[in-house]
């Protein structure tokens, strides 16, 4: 192995935006995440659907038309 090369693996401190701190080895000394599996709706089992700005209606609406049309 080539000697000068390499990054120095240096103990991590990943942070998440909700507070959980891991500690890890990394190249970098701190990281910071928006999201982590303690926070995540689908590891915590709270997931929530939210229909953005009436999708699902305007969905139904070209849905409907549609079968109108085949009808």
């Amino acid at each position: 192995m080539k000697q000068g090369i390499h990054p120095k693996y240096v103990d991590c401190e990943i942070v998440c935006a909700c507070g959980f701190k891991i500690k890890t080895k990394s190249t970098r000394e701190k990281i910071s995440v928006e999201i982590c599996s303690h926070c995540h709706p689908f590891f915590t089992g709270k997931q929530k659907l939210i229909d953005t700005g009436g999708r699902v209606q305007r969905y139904k609406r070209r849905y409907s038309k549609y079968q109108e049309k085949n009808a």
